[in-house]
């Protein structure tokens, strides 16, 4: 193993991970908290997001946000900063030799920020949401729309961003309150990665996180699941093309199906030889691209299919999904194309290995939302996972009374849509349980 990575808890109750890989010359800061827009209200929602844009308006002892982020520039870093649905990070490159300037900075932005600049920073995010939108204030957003659909009364259904009504009626008391209850210790992840010392980490981390707030993590509702499908949601939108994501709801991350799910993916949609693009792009030329992706939380789980389309070709390319995807439930895979699979989910684990940010990421996450995991436990999961059982998680979960379908397009070529959906050819009737029931963490 070319890293070594540690994990140790301050007396504070802040956790820090370091991951060690003296043989790269880089190095990656990044602090996670575990907050985000399901951890919000209709009536506050996207004050997290807002938080995020708030922070990099600078701190008491760097009140000077050009000074700020100069003096990280000058290092080898960049300041950034992303909010999602459950988590937000806030993280820069930097050379190793100067990991306590960018400890320095993040941990005065935030523990010590100074939330001004409310009104200017509003108009960004505004005009930020534009892009979710269209002329009449309608969403568009594909994943927005999924969210809602597929977790109503649920606070995973709100938009990350907020609504416009929301965020132009949020207060500062409300920033500062959110600030308050979830910037605390045992909410926050510090992670560095690279070229760094495990106890240089620990004392820069204690020093620059000095001023956090003790406090507990955050713990979540999970989501309960809406009524059987097939269910489509359009629209409509004067764009040259219709776009479209098919949900199928799953598991969580750690759930015992996800090694299988994570072959099933790589499947569909690994390059151009994959099942997905191969008939849909390649083969029919329905489509300029189609992907595949896990939507994955640690207490739900999606599997998403999105293109983009001709309007009236769109219902010929969800027919073709479910096509692919019957396939899938009804045949076994061959052990060339299953070993592939395998082969490429190895490889892009040992790739990222070699990055900074991917190390970070994949340490910094787990330790805020689970046990730790390693990337060869992970690999070796999914090695385990036999034709036979790819094939049972397969009709676990694409199946007709699963699927929900967002589209956002012109009404041309819609009646042919929804009958595909209707009647979503080529998948199967449900045999197991259903999704509420199945249940099998891993540890």
């Amino acid at each position: 193993m070319s890293f070594n990575s540690y994990r140790d808890v301050l007396p504070s109750g802040l956790r820090v991970v370091t991951v060690e890989t003296p043989h790269l010359h880089t190095a990656l800061l990044a602090i996670y908290v575990r907050t985000g827009s399901r951890h919000e209200t209709v009536s506050n929602n996207g004050v997290s997001h807002f938080l995020e844009h708030l922070f990099f308006r600078g701190s008491e002892g760097w009140p000077d946000t050009v000074k700020m982020n100069a003096a990280v520039e000058e290092v080898g870093g960049n300041l950034n900063g992303v909010t999602t649905r459950d988590h937000g990070y806030y993280y820069t490159p930097l050379h190793p030799a100067y990991l306590r300037v960018g400890m320095d900075i993040l941990g005065d932005m935030l523990t010590r920020p100074r939330l001004t600049d409310m009104e200017v920073e509003r108009q960004i995010i505004l005009e930020e949401m534009l892009d979710e939108v269209d002329e009449k204030g309608r969403d568009i957003d594909l994943d927005n729309l999924s969210k809602r659909l597929l977790f109503p009364n649920h606070p995973l259904a709100l938009k990350i961003a907020g609504t416009r009504e929301s965020v132009s009626a949020l207060t500062h008391a409300q920033v500062l309150e959110h600030f308050a209850k979830h910037y605390v210790a045992g909410n926050l992840v510090v992670t560095a990665a690279g070229r760094v010392n495990r106890q240089e980490v620990l004392e820069m981390a204690e020093r620059a996180f000095a001023r956090l707030p003790s406090g507990p993590g955050n713990l979540e509702v999970p989501p309960t699941y809406s009524a059987p499908a097939p269910r489509l949601h359009f629209v409509a939108h004067d764009e040259s093309q219709t776009e479209f994501r098919l949900n199928f709801r799953t598991v969580p991350d750690r759930h015992e199906d996800q090694p299988a799910l994570q072959i099933i993916r790589r499947l569909l949609d690994d390059g151009l030889s994959s099942r997905l693009p191969f008939e849909v792009v390649e083969k029919r030329g329905l489509a300029y691209s189609v992907h595949a992706s896990l939507d994955t939380y640690h207490d739900a789980g999606l599997f998403e299919i999105e293109a983009a389309s001709a309007p009236e070709k769109a219902s010929q390319v969800v027919a073709e999904a479910f096509r692919v995807l019957g396939t899938l439930c009804d045949t076994e895979v061959g052990e060339e194309e299953l070993s592939r699979a395998k082969r490429r989910h190895r490889m892009l684990l040992e790739f990222a290995q070699d990055s900074p940010g991917e190390l970070a990421g994949w340490f910094g996450v787990n330790e805020l939302f689970n046990a730790p995991e390693s990337f060869s436990h992970r690999a070796d999961l999914v090695d385990a996972q036999s034709a036979a059982r790819v094939r049972e998680v397969a009709r676990r979960y694409f199946h007709r009374e699963n699927l929900t379908v967002v589209a956002v397009g012109q009404r041309k070529g819609l009646k042919a849509l929804e009958r595909v959906v209707a009647e979503a050819p080529g998948l199967p009737a449900p045999e197991a349980p259903p999704l509420a029931a199945v249940s099998g963490l891993r540890g």
